[in-house]
């Protein structure tokens, strides 16, 4: 078995729509690639409470990050005159894009940034999915008994939880 071209394998660009026009965003070099992990990373850490590394935040500061990972899109936006919330958004989800996968990077668009809209409750997905119903089926073996647990061994008496 032989590898395949890599260029062939990856789809290696986001198209994101925005007042009726399509924009490509291709993926970025590496050196962009690595940096925007790393201020991700930083970014987190510093959500959790943690130390940032200030060195990785403070360079991604100077540098015109939004344009670097929207690549030649951005400057497309701005000459069309797409709005600023609209172009943070597509940068945002590039970033995305870059730290995750295209995925992650199509659940972040398609929420337009809303964490609540992002992830469900824990509730919501078990309902949709119907991986926790309170009652097991009529043929299940894996629900819970309606009767009482055997005392086993040296547990005297206590029921099994």
């Amino acid at each position: 078995m032989a590898f395949e071209a890599l260029d062939e394998l990856l789809d290696e660009r986001l198209e994101l729509p925005i007042g009726g026009r399509l924009y490509t965003v291709d993926a970025p070099s590496a050196e962009i690639g690595l940096r925007t992990q790393a201020l991700i990373n930083a970014a987190a850490v510093a959500a959790d409470g943690g130390r940032a590394d200030e060195q990785v935040l403070g360079d991604a500061a100077e540098r015109d990050l939004y344009r670097e990972v929207l690549g030649a899109a951005h400057d497309q936006m701005v000459a069309d005159g797409v709005k600023w919330p609209a172009l943070k958004h597509a940068a945002i989800t590039a970033m995305v894009w870059i730290a995750q996968d295209k995925n992650a990077a199509e659940r972040y668009w398609n929420a337009a940034g809303d964490p609540s809209r992002l992830a469900p409750n824990r509730a919501a997905r078990r309902n949709r999915s119907g991986a926790a119903s309170s009652t097991p089926s009529r043929g299940s073996t894996s629900g819970t008994s309606t009767r009482p647990a055997r005392p086993r061994g040296n547990s005297k008496g206590r029921k099994r939880r």
